[in-house]
């Protein structure tokens, strides 16, 4: 396992960005000022959702009205979910796991003005919508490196950090599409962090096409890392042409031969 992928040093990560004493309330991204609650990723202390805007066309030099509806899972502070609302999605859902960051979330949105066509939901990326729900928009900035299956979490900040055994990657690609209304887009954002010949081959296993739309790299202390965006599509089904229908053969007596 090369360093950069190593879950043991994005684990330390997680456990250093919790303890840090200048873990602040708010911060700044983006031009706009944000709440961050304890135990929720801080944005302050990585540069991948700023990346993540920038891959979404939310940063200032991009920004363009929008319209529709947007979800986004494992929503932390709230800053892409509003970041939706304020471009111009009609309707936005921010889901996530943790209770804090579902605060978290609706914090940011009362604070940008964004409340009445936001919804912070709890559940584990899709289990906390309605039945039947559907979006233009499906977006995940996943926990991309990837940890040993028998991983336990051992407090919830973790899930920001690391998927053991890509079980989470896995359902998404699956049920991603599913969430998304005709013509709509579901969308991952990855890293090379993670393990992208890995994503490929599972999204072929389950009948998802991936297609990278844009990529960031960008210097991280002394390492250059690239963030992707990943469109999922559904797999067209391979249909087998038929077999050419037989063409009757005529037997031609040969020259020369008749009846005896």
């Amino acid at each position: 396992m090369s360093h950069i992928s190593d879950y043991r040093r994005s684990l330390e990560r997680s456990r250093l960005s919790r303890a840090s004493g200048d873990r602040p309330g708010t911060f700044a991204l983006r031009g706009r000022e944000w709440d961050l609650l304890p135990d929720v990723f801080a944005p302050s202390h990585s540069r991948s959702t700023d990346v993540a805007m920038k891959l979404l066309g939310f940063d200032d030099d991009l920004e363009v009205p929008r319209a529709g509806s947007f979800l986004e899972i494992g929503s932390g502070t709230g800053v892409i979910a509003v970041s939706a609302a304020l471009a111009g999605c009609e309707r936005v859902v921010g889901s996530d796991i943790s209770p804090q960051a579902v605060r978290n979330t609706a914090l940011n949105a009362e604070r940008h003005a964004v409340s009445d066509r936001l919804r912070a939901v709890q559940g584990d990326l899709f289990e906390g919508l309605t039945p039947g729900e559907r979006f233009s928009t499906v977006y995940w900035h996943s926990n991309f490196v990837l940890a040993p299956a028998d991983y336990t979490y051992r407090h919830v900040h973790e899930r920001a950090y690391v998927d053991p055994g890509y079980a989470a990657h896995l359902r998404y690609l699956r049920e991603a599409p599913l969430w998304t209304e005709p013509g709509g887009s579901a969308l991952l954002h990855f890293s090379d962090r993670g393990d992208v010949p890995g994503l490929w081959s599972m999204a072929d296993s389950c009948g998802r096409e991936l297609r990278v739309l844009r990529s960031r790299r960008i210097k991280e202390g002394a390492e250059t890392v690239e963030h992707m965006l990943f469109e999922i599509t559904v797999a067209e089904a391979v249909v087998p042409m038929p077999l050419p229908k037989p063409v009757p053969r005529r037997t031609v007596p040969l020259r020369g031969q008749g009846h005896l």
